[in-house]
């Protein structure tokens, strides 16, 4: 059985995911549509809303530094789903809610559920290096 912690990191995940593969809409916006098509998934969301809400809110500042951060590569090339947990694990860093540790470990799982066999690997590299970068590991 999950935590609630990584479910509620899992469910944030996806609502970042489905909200940049919409062309980012407002966010309260995309999340209306999402429950008036699916409301069973109330519960769900409601759990997560605020964690992508605040991800999204700050996602400008948050690409910036993971385009900082993929050493030789450009930041177009990091994919979709890459970026919205580097996105996710970033702004748990920043809140220091979560020791760093703990955060690289969620996001390195939720690459092996969601993304290509060698994301979890990238995903690792990248907020390694950057904790260490920022004093936090």
């Amino acid at each position: 059985m999950l935590r609630p912690e990584t479910r509620a990191r899992a469910r944030a995940l996806q609502l970042l995911y489905g909200w940049e593969l919409r062309q980012r809409p407002p966010f309260k916006h995309f999340v209306h549509a999402l429950l008036s098509t699916h409301p069973h998934w109330r519960m769900a969301v409601e759990a997560s809303e605020e964690l992508a809400g605040a991800i999204v809110e700050n996602v400008e500042q948050l690409d910036g530094r993971i385009a900082d951060a993929v050493e030789h590569w450009r930041p177009g090339r990091v994919g979709t789903i890459e970026r919205c947990i580097l996105r996710l694990a970033l702004h748990e860093l920043d809140t220091g809610d979560v020791p760093p540790k703990v955060v690289i470990t969620e996001a390195v799982r939720l690459a092996h559920w969601f993304a290509g066999s060698s994301a979890p690997g990238f995903v690792n590299g990248v907020l390694d290096g950057l904790a260490r970068r920022e004093g936090r590991l």
